[in-house]
Order: C-alpha cells, then sequence, then structure tokens
C-alpha cells in the first residue's frame, strides 16, 4: 500500500525538470533573434564606415601625390575634350557632327530653306543678277536716289525682274528689335517693295563683314540667278551699263569680279581701317589682292559656298578683305575690270563715287 504514492513523489520532481529545459530553450531561441539581426546588421555598418574610409584614403594619398609634384608637372586645366569625357558627351558630339555633315551635303544638292519663295521672283526662268545695295537706317535720301535712277513708272522694280535683275536695299535690324528704326524700314518697304531684310543680322557698320554672309546666303536662297551683286551705298549706280557688263559674262561659271587691289594693313589703334589681326598678313603689313568694297560680282556658286559654310568662314574688321579671303581658299576666276573701280570720272564707268 505504501509503494505507489512512493514512486508517485519520485516522479513528479523528472516531470518538473523537463519542463523547466523546455520552456528555457525556447526562450533563449527567442531572444537569439533580435541578436542575430543587430549583429548582421551591425557587420553592414562597419563594411560601410570601412570602405569609406578606404576611399577617402584613396583620395588623400591621390591629393597628397599631387601636391608632391613640381609645379611644371601639375596639370594646369582641364582640355575641352577632358571636359567632354567627364561629362559623357562623346557621343553627342559625333551625332551632332554627322548631323552637320548631312545638312551641309543637303545643301550642296540644293535642298535650300526657303529656295526661290520670294514674291515677285520667277522660278521658272532664271534670272541674270541679283543686286544688293548695302544701305543703314539713316540713308533714305540715298535710297531714293538710287530708286530715281533706275525708276522709270510704278512697277519698275516688277519691269526689272521681268528682264532678269531683281535690285533691292540690304539692311539688317536694329539693335532695339522692333523700335522706330525697324518700324520704319518696314514702312517703306511696305511701300517700297524693294528691300531685303535681314533678320537675323543685328545692323552696325563694324557687323559689315557678317552682313555679307548674311546678303549672299539670303540672296542665293531666294532667288536663281547667274550672278550676285554687292553695291556700296555711297557710289552712283549706272544700272544699265552694269545689266550691259554682265550680259558679257553669261555663261562663265567661278567668277570673282571686280576692282581688284591690295594695300597696307593697318595696324595703329585709332586709325581708320583699323586691323584688330593685323599680324596675320605677315612682316610686310599688306593685304592679298581683293575686289574692292564697292561693287563687286560672285557667280551662283561661290554665292552658294557662302550659304553652305558661313558658320565657318573668318571674318576680318572689313568686309572685302573677309570676301576676298573666303575667295582665295577656293578655285576662284579673278576678273579685275577697271570699269568697277569707281571714282569722280563717269567715263567707260559702272559706277562713280557719289
Amino acid at each position: 500500500m505504501d509503494i505507489g504514492p512512493l514512486f508517485y513523489k519520485e516522479g513528479l520532481p523528472t516531470t518538473l525538470h523537463k519542463q523547466r529545459w523546455r520552456s528555457s530553450s525556447l526562450s533563449s531561441k527567442t531572444s537569439s533573434i533580435p541578436s542575430i539581426v543587430l549583429a548582421f546588421f551591425s557587420c553592414l555598418a562597419w563594411l560601410y564606415i570601412a570602405g569609406r574610409l578606404w576611399q577617402d584614403a584613396e583620395n588623400r594619398t591621390l591629393l597628397f601625390n599631387l601636391l608632391m609634384k613640381t609645379p611644371a608637372q601639375r596639370p594646369k586645366a582641364l582640355t575641352v575634350e577632358d571636359k567632354l569625357m567627364v561629362l559623357g558627351c562623346k557621343d553627342l558630339e559625333r551625332r551632332i557632327v554627322e548631323t552637320e555633315m548631312e545638312i551641309t551635303l543637303a545643301k550642296s544638292q540644293g535642298f535650300l530653306k526657303n529656295q526661290l519663295t520670294e514674291s515677285g521672283s520667277s522660278s521658272s526662268k532664271k534670272l541674270l543678277a541679283v543686286i544688293g545695295i548695302y544701305t543703314g537706317f539713316g540713308s533714305r535720301s540715298k535710297r531714293n536716289a538710287f530708286r530715281g535712277s533706275w525708276m522709270t513708272g510704278v512697277d519698275s522694280v516688277k519691269t526689272l525682274e521681268e528682264r532678269g535683275i531683281v535690285i533691292r536695299f540690304v539692311i539688317g535690324r536694329s539693335p532695339n528689335r522692333g523700335d522706330s528704326l525697324d518700324h520704319n524700314i518696314d514702312e517703306e518697304n511696305d511701300m517700297k517693295n524693294d528691300f531685303l531684310i535681314l533678320d537675323d543680322h543685328e545692323e552696325a557698320d563694324e557687323e559689315s563683314s557678317k552682313k555679307a554672309k548674311f546678303f549672299f546666303s539670303s540672296a542665293v536662297q531666294n532667288w536663281d540667278a547667274e550672278f550676285y551683286v554687292k553695291v556700296d551705298k555711297d557710289i552712283q549706280l549706272d544700272l544699265e551699263e552694269l545689266i550691259e557688263f554682265l550680259d558679257s559674262l553669261r555663261g562663265q561659271d567661278s567668277l570673282y569680279v571686280g576692282c581688284m587691289k591690295s594695300g597696307e594693313v593697318v595696324s595703329e589703334v585709332g586709325k581708320r581701317w583699323y586691323e584688330p589681326e593685323w599680324w596675320k598678313f605677315g612682316d610686310e603689313k599688306s593685304y592679298f589682292r581683293h575686289a574692292a568694297g564697292s561693287l563687286y560680282i560672285l557667280t551662283r556658286n561661290f554665292a552658294q559656298y557662302i550659304n553652305i559654310n558661313s558658320a565657318s568662314l573668318k571674318t576680318y574688321a572689313h568686309e572685302d578683305i573677309s570676301v576676298g579671303s573666303w575667295m582665295m581658299g577656293i578655285r576662284a576666276n579673278y576678273i579685275d575690270d577697271n570699269r568697277l573701280c569707281c571714282s569722280s570720272s563717269t567715263q567707260d564707268k559702272v559706277c562713280s563715287l557719289a
């Protein structure tokens, strides 16, 4: 009778001991999970800090080596090539060049902007000449004097175009776009319809070389002619003599025609005709042979050449020098004709001094 209870008392501690072991092992497993996660993130933080310290150490080493170099060994400045490489623009630069080449090719094949769209021009009949008379905002009286020499009726401009002659006063825009100067020119053009207004050019005496680019480019885009003639505002033009002279040149190509001259390059600042880039013309300081700016003639292929390459053509202080430099770089046939040398004499002359 006493054996049973005794066995029960001895077995109770064993059962309680097993239960305590299970509960303690479960709680230890539960508490170890946050510790593992914390240790993992601690390792990540340590790796990050170690990496930054390593990178800073490398930067300090590079800076130290750079400072230890002599001034002659140190790089003075980043080149354009380096900057393009840093910015990752190499591919973009290549595509821009390819696009510019495609545009140049298209222009050379005759795909010219606004070609032959000028009102009153004829695309079915090739013109003899486009004559551009340079003018300024304060030159209305001179323009009227020019008009008086060729206008014989109300439709004189149209009559001349029927003869194959387009004649226009060439002018840019005012530095203050849309002011009274621009407004007066627009009003005069509405009445006379004899202007070629260069909207992208700012009218100024010191910008005459750029004006030549805009004139020939606009003229060849708008009219199909054999010759393109630039006339200065300070001369008197015998239009009939000029037409007769141009008729004698029909059928010839690659012509650069004018009163050819050369002369001393003025290198003294403040003097008339000063050339800022005088040193480029050699020790003798003499200009190359070129047509005088008062009147000169280019054939269509040269006007088109200026249109296609206007962005890269170098300009100098004076327009006639700039155009002469462009002709030196291509196979131009120079024609020096005394009839185009404007002087006080009018005998056998296309032009004379006003």
